[in-house]
């Protein structure tokens, strides 16, 4: 071994427990401590940089001048073919070590001595080399994190008050209060009634009887009987809240109802623990008709991406906007240098690049060799896929739901996304989501006067509801409905009620909605939902697509009738009367008044489903909360004194400083409010940083023949988008092949898929593209 007059140097410390340690993957591309030459882990920064062709560790050096890293090397136990590692839950965080699955070599390079093999016993090397491996790696700790903000307490476990015990020996804890079931059992912490829960997860059996009893009581906290624990863990519940949480008095609150933690054994699954083992029973077939298995297949573009744990939202809609020319060329670039950044798993363009180039280069996507298939079968491995975590625990910082291991709503992620990415730096490179923005023309007439009114948004989707017709014979099952009949249906004439400024007409006004211009990729979700006791649920609406491009040339604005009228501009010129007893309904479920007057506002004023509807599918509006204003204009809004650091850190983000001390104005000097006023104002940006003579053109196209074809969707199967298991379908054009092919992306599992059209039937996000 060499000796290495750096290793003794004083800034060599072991990484401290608040630092994250990369010596899993690359943090610059997913080349990994499996590849034959390793990774090399910074001994000062602890940055994992890869030491194959690219060669990161060595640019690392080259950039920040750390000399000397470890190099780690690990080769995996095989396994056979049907014992794939296990799944993630979350009793698993303290899983089995690396040393029970690996076989790791480790040994010090350093840069500037071109030393491959320093005496790793030498100066402070020890400490620092025992530091790095016995660290938690980047992955597990921001697991680990996730999984400890899953729950919290709130105002009302905190809060608790008990009431006293009367003739606590005529309580009876095996049994419902209200009907004989003896399982799923609920006690209510503020007067000890015993209800069963809900029948959910595909789980135990339940009549919702715990529910009803908060209702109609008004008590909010209760805990799961068969999950207490002797260590004082539990199933706590907050009905108001409609949220699980915790009770850092649980065992005094348990205690006075006669229930003792000593002793105590875990009798049935978690809520936790019963949604991660339904979600993964709901699995697409992977099987032809015939039984065989759907063959894997390999290349450029045919990457497959792990599940970090409920992570399959993430990997569909990331496979599906991957496949687009303009994220694909804006992201993918294989012969450049990455992003100089000292922290490139913090900067959301490098991590966007390493995805990129992950997907699309085919460099990973190969059958997996840890895997031995099974004696005599022909079946080929499927990938080892590619594991996300950098870009999953970056674009889940600062949301509440993104940054947990929960499902989540794959089209809500799409949205997050394409928030992102708008206002990340682009430096005088094009954002890829002007692909999917166009411009969406409302027409509001009066009924009395006939006067009219435009307004025109900015969108990057389009939401459409799909009407549920059940069928006489089978009220179970739904009739068919084609995408155009929803989109017939998304730009109706409506009439919502409003008082007209220009003749005080009470009679309402009709409004409809069309498509001003269309983009080049059009995104479409398709809202299948009801409400059940005011809970939505998933229903399972055929939705019928066409092979052939669809026209949406019909969907059009036609052009202004130049003989007819303008409603006035002013600011208060349109008032909006909610309905007041819808209004009441929406109240009382605990919903804010302004985002009730929206959802009327937008629902025709008398329909509080197609209202609570409305709210469900834009809770994750950034301006939800603000209140109902149905006259765009910002001229009110003065460029009042900002603070320049603030003005510099929305700068930061890519935001022109006239935009943002517009933003700022308009929030109240919040910054996280302000980066949502800019994303939700993108009509304004021309005012903000342009003048006419150089203003930029309206996104999209609006000249006819509009042909789209679908090219990728994304599926879910489960009762609740927040439950259950996402995929995607995407055409490709595959190795040796002409034309074009559907491939099914199945987190890791990338195969060719023949029966399509089932699968159409029942996607919950298309992609569309201009052809």
């Amino acid at each position: 071994m060499a000796s290495c007059v750096h290793s003794g140097a004083s800034e060599l410390s072991p990484p401290r427990p608040s630092q994250a340690v990369y010596r899993e993957d690359c943090t610059q591309c997913f080349d990994s401590i499996d590849n034959d030459s390793g990774l090399n882990v910074c001994l000062h920064c602890f940055n994992g940089g890869c030491t194959g062709d690219r060669d990161h560790g060595l640019l690392h050096y080259k950039r920040f001048g750390h000399p000397l890293a470890l190099n780690i090397r690990r080769t995996p136990k095989k396994v056979q073919r049907d014992e794939p590692p296990p799944k993630i839950s979350k009793l698993a965080i303290t899983a089995e070590t690396e040393e029970d699955r690996y076989d790791i070599v480790t040994s010090v390079t350093c840069y500037s001595c071109s030393q491959q093999d320093v005496d790793k016993t030498s100066g402070n090397l020890p400490s620092v080399i025992q530091g790095i491996m016995n660290a938690m790696t980047f992955s597990k700790r921001e697991e680990v994190k996730a999984w400890e903000q899953e729950f919290v307490p709130c105002e009302h476990t905190l809060c608790l008050v008990q009431q006293e015990i009367e003739d606590a020996d005529s309580k009876d804890s095996s049994q419902c209060s209200a009907c004989e079931l003896k399982e799923n059992l609920w006690i209510c912490l503020e007067c000890g009634n015993i209800g069963c829960g809900r029948s959910q997860f595909g789980g135990s059996p339940g009549n919702s009887h715990a529910l009803a009893h908060a209702d109609s009581a008004s008590h909010g906290v209760a805990v799961k009987l068969g999950s207490i624990t002797a260590e004082g863990s539990a199933d706590v519940y907050c009905y108001k809240c409609n949220e699980e949480r915790t009770d850092p008095e649980l065992a005094n609150h348990l205690a006075h109802w006669g229930i003792y933690l000593a002793g105590r054994e875990k009798t049935e699954k978690s809520l936790m623990e019963m949604q991660v083992e339904h979600n993964l029973q709901w699995e697409f077939s992977m099987t032809t008709e015939d039984g065989r298995e759907l063959s894997p297949v390999f290349g450029p573009g045919l990457t497959g991406l792990t599940n970090l744990g409920n992570s399959c939202y993430l990997s569909s809609i990331v496979q599906c906007i991957f496949s687009t020319p303009g994220f694909a060329e804006r992201y993918y670039h294989p012969t450049e240098e990455p992003p100089l950044c000292q922290t490139p798993a913090q900067d959301l363009e490098t991590q966007l690049r390493k995805l990129a180039d992950g997907i699309l280069s085919g460099r990973y996507s190969r059958p997996d060799s840890r895997v031995v298939a099974a004696p005599h079968t022909p079946e080929v491995p499927h990938q080892k896929g590619l594991a996300p975590t950098m870009f999953k625990y970056l674009i889940g910082q600062g949301h509440e739901e993104f940054a947990t291991m929960r499902q989540q709503d794959a089209f809500e992620f799409l949205l997050h996304v394409f928030k992102s990415v708008s206002l990340s730096k682009h430096q005088g490179m094009f954002n890829p989501v002007q692909h999917f923005r166009f411009q969406v023309e409302q027409r509001l007439q009066c009924l009395g006067c006939k006067k009219v009114r435009y307004k025109v948004d900015e969108q990057d989707n389009v939401s459409v509801a799909v009407p549920a017709r059940r069928m006489s014979s089978d009220s179970s099952r739904f009739e068919p409905v084609t995408l155009s009949e929803c989109l017939d249906i998304f730009t109706a004439e409506e009439v919502v009620e409003l008082i007209c400024p220009a003749c005080g007409s009470r009679d309402g006004f009709s409004k409809r909605s069309c498509f001003k211009t269309l983009p080049r990729e059009l995104a479409i979700n398709a809202r299948r939902f009801e409400l059940v006791n005011w809970v939505p649920t998933k229903l399972d609406i055929p939705v019928v697509v066409d092979d052939e491009p669809l026209d949406f040339g019909r969907y059009l604005a036609m052009e202004h009738d130049a003989n007819e009228e303008l409603l006035p501009e002013v600011s208060d010129s349109v008032t909006f009367v909610p309905n007041p007893g819808v209004l009441d309904q929406l109240l009382s479920m605990g919903f804010p008044a302004a985002r009730c007057e929206k959802a009327l506002h937008a629902t025709g004023n008398s329909d509080p489903e197609a209202a609570m509807n409305w709210l469900f599918a834009h809770m994750e509006d950034p301006d939800i909360d603000e209140p109902l204003v149905l006259d765009q204009s910002t001229s009110g809004y003065k460029d009042a004194e900002q603070d320049e650091g603030k003005i510099m850190q929305l700068g930061e983000m890519g935001i022109e400083a006239a935009r943002a001390r517009r933003a700022l104005a308009a929030t109240d000097g919040d910054v996280n409010r302000a980066l949502d006023w800019v994303f939700s104002h993108p009509e304004e940006e021309a005012e903000d940083t342009q003048t006419d003579s150089d203003a930029q053109p309206a996104p999209g196209y609006d000249s006819k023949p509009a042909s789209y074809q679908l090219r990728s969707i994304v599926c879910h199967k489960g009762t609740s988008v927040h439950a259950g298991h996402y995929v995607a379908f995407i055409r490709k054009t595959l190795p040796g092949q002409d034309g074009l092919s559907w491939v099914l992306f199945n987190d890791e599992k990338v195969v060719k898929y023949e029966d399509i059209d089932e699968m159409k039937k029942t996607a919950y996000v298309y992609f569309f593209t201009r052809v």
